[in-house]
């Protein structure tokens, strides 16, 4: 990248990122999986920088297009969002694993081995208070056909639903944490979109299921991770990942405050969206710690005894 097209393209960010609430902390030169450069933002609250996230954008990247920009503009508005959790960069299996994501390497390449898709590398890893040596290095993969609904293929416009497809796939039982370990797959196609309605499909729950979620959440990445912080309760990407809506989750929100179970922010009525765990929601611990051990056992693959043992008809 040119010195003059990179001070553009900071430019852009930094104006982008002041009208979302951000700071531009730092930048600095990248590459992608081909080596071609790329320019990484560490981004943070203009009140708070201590915690960051890096926004990694390639030269070709077209920041002028009005379509681009109001994505960016929404991407990162959300961002500014989820830099007000004590974690950022956890989320939640349905299953109730406590998962931060992280390595990324942006934008999508495509395939050295000949197969007509786009790739981008990154890491999930089980975040549970005791040992975060469990994690799966994954490669998900964009079909081409895939690739014509997005708008670009850079992380504003992919992340929200490559995170999904991962816990997705991991919800399948397709992926397994492990101590070390190759690259596994996390196939992302057409089946995730609906062409006719426009939207994401990941997972079908009930209200239970989403009272459930939302519960699990707020224990993990609150109660045990975060000291008691606030988490932001309606992140469209949980939305999108549990296919609701955030006006859904708002209200599954209210009916656990009032079980008891948690303690919305003093701003809720009038628009505020995070919560934390009661003492009634903390108590909950040996169950949660049951969730996680089930869905670690479910990821875990099995094998047959007697094929094992050579004993096998093929």
């Amino acid at each position: 990248m040119d010195i003059n097209t990179q001070a553009v393209l900071a430019g852009q960010v930094e104006a982008a990122a002041k009208a979302a609430g951000l700071v531009v902390k730092a930048s600095e030169v990248g590459a992608d999986f081909s080596g071609n450069p790329t320019t990484r933002f560490t981004l943070a609250l203009a009140n708070d920088t201590a915690k960051t996230q890096v926004l990694e954008l390639s030269d070709k990247f077209d920041f002028s297009r009005a379509d681009l920009l109001g994505e960016i503009q929404v991407y990162l508005a959300e961002a500014a969002k989820r830099l007000k959790n004590p974690r950022p960069d956890m989320y939640l299996s349905l299953h109730g694993l406590p998962l931060s994501f992280g390595k990324f390497a942006w934008p999508f390449h495509l395939s050295t081995s000949g197969a007509d898709t786009f790739l981008v590398h990154g890491e999930v890893r089980l975040e549970d208070g005791e040992s975060d040596l469990l994690h799966a290095k994954i490669a998900a993969s964009m079909t081409v056909t895939f690739a014509e609904i997005v708008l670009a293929p850079e992380q504003p416009f992919a992340e929200g639903f490559i995170y999904n497809a991962v816990r997705k796939t991991m919800d399948q039982g397709q992926l397994e944490l492990v101590k070390s370990g190759n690259r596994q797959p996390v196939p992302v196609t057409t089946r995730y979109y609906s062409r006719w309605q426009k939207k994401f499909s990941f997972n079908d729950t009930s209200e239970a299921q989403r009272l459930e979620y939302l519960g699990a959440k707020v224990y993990w990445l609150s109660g045990v991770l975060g000291g008691g912080q606030p988490v932001w309760l309606l992140d469209p990407r949980d939305a999108q990942y549990l296919n609701t809506t955030v006006a859904e989750l708002r209200k599954n929100a209210e009916a656990l405050a009032g079980e008891g179970m948690i303690q919305l922010s003093t701003d809720w009525s009038s628009g505020g969206e995070f919560g934390a765990p009661t003492e009634a929601l903390l108590s909950h611990r040996a169950k949660y710690e049951v969730d996680v051990s089930e869905a670690l056992a479910f990821l875990k693959p099995t094998f047959n005894e007697e094929m094992r043992s050579g004993h096998t008809n093929m």
